[in-house]
């Protein structure tokens, strides 16, 4: 088991979005911060969670085994490299958050302002998954996870990028009851303009067939 005796976590670094750190981020901190993050995840304050990629460990669980959940992590990474108001979390991942998809999934879906070549995490067999999109545009708002408050966008667009790219996140046997389920979450004069405006017109119909809301 980890031991964190005798080394101190400096404040800044909890500061982080979504408690997610960097070793150039770091520099803040340390002159040399590699090994010192190396160091403090030896002694169980800091969790890697993919290359280059640290996770300050929440106080109650060091010393205990501990794993941030998947969608919270590429939420943190997307944060890190975008910052938190440019990276959402999306499409099944954000299905996944807002209690439609219930199993584990093995892949992360963040929409992000640039193209971003995938992470794969080294702390299990999972990879976060960037797709480039305009986060602006996106009806998003901040959920609440493990490690503090992440956009995720909300029931109607997510229901909307699950018809319209329903293999997205290799989940695409559960997306039709994800959106099933979301589509009783969301409010139809918002759906119908999201679609509108976001030209989804096709998936929003795709969506109501499989929800039964069509003849």
């Amino acid at each position: 088991m980890a031991q964190a005796h005798g080394t101190p976590l400096p404040v800044d670094l909890a500061r982080f979005q979504l408690r997610t750190v960097r070793p150039q981020d770091a520099a803040c901190v340390y002159a040399h911060p590699r090994p010192e993050l190396a160091r403090l995840t030896a002694r169980g304050l800091l969790h890697r969670v993919a290359n280059g990629y640290y996770i300050v460990v929440p106080q109650a669980e060091v010393g205990r085994p501990w794993m941030p959940g998947l969608e919270a992590a590429a939420a943190g990474i997307g944060s890190a490299i975008y910052g938190a108001d440019r990276a959402v979390v999306m499409g099944v991942s954000a299905a996944r958050l807002l209690g439609a998809i219930p199993r584990a999934l093995a892949t992360a879906v963040i929409a992000v302002p640039r193209q971003h070549k995938p992470i794969a995490l080294t702390d299990r067999l999972a990879t976060v998954r960037f797709v480039r999109r305009d986060t602006e545009l996106l009806d998003a708002e901040r959920v609440e996870t493990t490690l503090g408050p992440a956009l995720v966008t909300t029931p109607e667009q997510t229901l909307l990028d699950l018809a319209r790219r329903p293999g997205l996140g290799n989940a695409e046997t559960d997306v039709p009851a994800a959106v099933t389920a979301l589509f009783r979450d969301s409010d139809p004069q918002r759906l119908a303009e999201l679609a509108r405006s976001q030209r989804l017109g096709a998936a929003l119909r795709r969506a109501e067939a499989w929800a039964g809301a069509r003849p």
